[in-house]
């Protein structure tokens, strides 16, 4: 057979049934990528190699807001066409609340076909309650996650983590569907993450202890807070915050299949008898 006519032929091995077979596991999506204002084309390229991967897809900070919004548009019904849902990054929220026009933000982000706003206290104080922020964006069929953690006073204390445990149980019993630690786009100096970026393990399991791994995403943004994440909850660690170029990198290394992640012990991947 020729070269042409064996790059043509029906494929009779396939790469799903490769990971079977040497113990890959499989898992549901658990990585969060966000756009921070990438073109559509790029966006829809990654979705149409990734997509499976994907739990949802965060147009982060407020890049969406200003780019043309037929091309926001464009990037939101190309997820929808991947079953690929999507959230608003907590930021515009925000500004939208600090400003009092919360519902004029939650009308757009309805009309554009969002699944989920991000709502947090970052950097601003929320005029309203919890309960009935939910109620308003439920009103227009959008779920709620919210974010705990301040952008700008540093890494989490132990009164942090106490005070932010209380905030996570009340959102969640207002009806939030899910819960972020922050993290930013550093992993530095900020969160469960000193100045040097070293990952407090404690901190982290005290959050897993109050809300478990399937309520939490944890913010990862970069190579060493990735990692350390998964290192320390293993494969159901839910991330976010990940860039999309980075997700299959952090998929391997979920599945064993990275150098650095073959021998971890949460890790490892199991091979067939």
């Amino acid at each position: 057979m020729s070269q042409l006519q064996a790059s043509t032929a029906t494929p009779q091995h396939h790469t799903l049934d490769y990971l079977r077979k040497i113990g890959v596991s499989e898992l549901p999506p658990l990585t969060s990528p966000f756009d921070p204002g990438y073109d559509p084309t790029t966006l829809e390229s990654h979705l149409e190699q990734s997509s499976h991967l994907f739990s949802i897809l965060k147009l982060s900070m407020a890049c969406w807001l200003i780019a043309k919004e037929a091309a926001t548009r464009q990037k939101i019904a190309a997820a929808k066409r991947h079953r690929v849902r999507t959230v608003t990054g907590g930021g515009p929220f925000e500004i939208a609340g600090a400003v009092g026009e919360l519902p004029a933000y939650l009308d757009l982000c309805a009309d554009l076909g969002v699944t989920r706003i991000e709502c947090g206290e970052g950097f601003t104080t929320l005029p309203l309650q919890p309960r009935e922020i939910v109620r308003m964006a439920n009103e227009r069929g959008l779920e709620v996650q919210f974010e705990l953690g301040k952008k700008h006073t540093g890494p989490f204390t132990p009164r942090t983590v106490d005070d932010l445990i209380d905030q996570g149980l009340y959102w969640l019993d207002s009806g939030a569907v899910q819960l972020v630690v922050e993290g930013r786009e550093s992993a530095r100096n900020v969160g469960l993450f000193n100045a040097e970026g070293d990952f407090n393990a404690a901190f982290a399991d005290r959050f897993a202890a109050a809300f478990g791994l399937k309520v939490l995403m944890f913010e990862a943004p970069n190579k060493p807070s990735q990692f350390a994440l998964l290192d320390h909850f293993g494969q159901e660690a839910h991330l976010c915050n990940v860039r999309l170029e980075e997700v299959l990198r952090v998929e391997i290394y979920r599945r064993g299949l990275h150098s650095d992640a073959f021998a971890k012990p949460k890790l490892k991947l199991g091979r067939s008898a």
